[in-house]
């Protein structure tokens, strides 16, 4: 109070009613850094004018706030910068990005990569977490060791990072940038006692083309980079616009799908697999349908991969499973007892032993077991080994048969046919089609054959359409069983065929009339 120029004894005594502030100021504050013995302490100091007794004077106060603004700078670098390599954060490259295109506001080119490392997982999984942080440093050093001042690197997430090359003249100086990043991810990364291969998959976009804002910029970018993904890894890829209406309908084709399954709007088609000499029926194959909100059924290749790829495959194979069971009493009614029924399962779905289980404790439960198929593509039975050691054995125990599906354009060679253990080989359409004017397809057909019979499999051509292919099959070959729409197209049990099944093909009263005049004809041509 001394500093007030009032005695201290005085100033103690006023009333505090007395000391009045001045109105028409206002409160000062600042930061200030002092350095003592103790090192630099940070002090916030604020300052109001007041008025005692007619007399303006400066009230002060002051605050250590140096732990404070310890934590609150502690904060801001985790914010924007990343704790593993040291490099700026998503948040960062945001405002920066942001602010770069309020600078330059159009007058000039930059461009925007999404950089995705391949398959880090697998080295998480395989080498440790440990080697996996370590190995990120590296990626960030290397990637880091090829960019201009002016360009900035950002890790975003575990394993992309986001690099903005600024500024460009045109396309080729920034896809010279890329192209070094993927020469030099390509190369071998030594980490601790390992040598560590990969590659990197990228995606870039452009300022002012692909978009006016970061967002924009980061979102197209991403697309692009998924682009490759979907394709051939450790590419680079340029966004278009094409790109973006395509994944723009993917999104909108993945919702459909997710609620397709939630509303369970699913059917399915029976396709009869024929003795080509009798036309006897001996099997039928199980064909899921997705009914849409038109009406119309969507076949297997419209969405299959996709659910496959969502995880939502095991959902719609249960389905078929359960709709086949529900079925067979009625296809028994018309064909007879004596016929089998193949189910579709997915590679993926193949070796996971927790669906796998699930789904045998299902057959075993409907009491038809012995009487199903199962048909796998060949990389259920390449990929991995799992489903022949663990999974065969349980489908074996409850009467489960095995077909080898689209045989011909797998993984697999002729010598790897024989490491398969199946009852059934399926020889892919591709090489029925037109097969009597393909001498090509004729002698690769009779390979598959002679190892197919000699292993012990049931041998099915699929596809056949036209009597001339019917004809070949019989005259040059020993298979005896084939499937196709010569025999029957898929048929509905009910009015599930929906607008796109043509009125003679509905139901199972069109397909038994249709095999009948086929068995007809057979007959004749047999007794000419």
């Amino acid at each position: 109070m001394a500093a007030s120029g009032y005695p201290g004894g005085d100033a103690a005594k006023r009333r505090l009613r007395d000391i009045q502030a001045d109105q028409d100021s206002v409160v000062t504050t600042a930061e200030e850094s002092i350095a003592n013995d103790g090192g630099e302490r940070i002090w916030l100091t604020s300052h109001k004018p007041v008025r005692i007794f007619d007399r303006t004077l400066l009230l002060s106060s002051s605050h250590d706030i140096t732990e404070r603004k310890q934590i609150e700078n502690e904060w801001t670098r985790r914010a924007y910068f990343d704790d593993l390599t040291g490099l700026p954060s998503r948040l960062f490259i945001q405002e920066h990005v942001e602010n770069v295109i309020l600078r330059i506001g159009g007058s000039s080119r930059i461009a925007l990569a999404f950089i995705d490392i391949d398959n880090f997982k697998h080295i998480n999984d395989y080498y440790s977490h440990a080697i996996g942080d370590a190995f990120l440093m590296k990626v960030a050093t290397r990637i880091a060791s090829r960019l201009r001042g002016t360009d900035l690197l950002a890790r975003i997430s575990g394993d992309e990072f986001l690099l903005l090359i600024d500024p460009i003249d045109d396309d080729d100086q920034a896809r010279a940038v890329i192209e070094q990043i993927l020469q030099e991810m390509k190369r071998p990364f030594h980490v601790d006692t390992f040598e560590i291969f990969t590659s990197a998959s990228i995606g870039v976009s452009f300022y002012p083309e692909h978009g006016q804002s970061y967002e924009a910029l980061r979102r197209n970018a991403d697309n692009a980079m998924y682009r490759v993904k979907s394709g051939t890894k450790g590419e680079a890829l340029f966004f278009d616009v094409d790109m973006g209406r395509c994944i723009i309908a993917r999104v909108e084709h993945e919702q459909q799908l997710r609620l397709a399954i939630r509303d369970n709007r699913f059917c399915c088609a029976f396709q009869p697999k024929v003795d080509i000499y009798s036309q006897k029926v001996v099997g039928f194959e199980s064909l899921v349908r997705w009914r849409d909100d038109n009406g119309e059924n969507r076949p297997p290749s419209t969405f299959v991969a996709l659910a496959v790829e969502l995880g939502l495959i095991d959902s719609i194979t249960r389905f078929v499973l359960t709709e086949t069971v529900n079925s067979i009493v009625r296809l028994d009614e018309v064909f007879g007892a004596d016929t089998s029924f193949s189910i579709n399962v997915a590679a993926k779905l193949a070796g996971d032993l927790n669906f796998m289980h699930t789904f045998v404790d299902l057959l075993k439960s409907s009491g038809y077991a012995e009487r199903v198929m199962l048909e796998l593509t060949e990389d259920a039975f390449v990929a991995t080994n799992l489903f022949q050691t663990k999974v065969l054995p349980m489908l074996r125990d409850i009467g489960v048969r095995i077909s080898i599906d689209d045989f011909g354009i797998g993984y697999s060679s002729l010598a790897a046919l024989a490491d398969i253990t199946a009852d059934e080989l399926k020889v892919d359409r591709s090489f029925i089609t037109a097969i009597h004017q393909r001498p090509r397809s004729q002698s690769i057909l009779k390979s598959i054959e002679s190892l197919g019979h000699a292993l012990g499999m049931m041998i099915i051509a699929e596809g056949v359409e036209t009597i001339e292919e019917l004809a070949y099959l019989q005259e040059a070959t020993r298979i005896r069983y084939a499937q196709g729409y010569y025999f029957s197209k898929p048929f509905f049990l009910d009015d599930s065929g929906g607008k796109s099944q043509k009125s003679d093909q509905r139901g199972i009263k069109a397909a038994r009339e249709r095999l009948h005049r086929n068995r007809y004809r057979a007959l004749r041509g047999r007794a000419s």
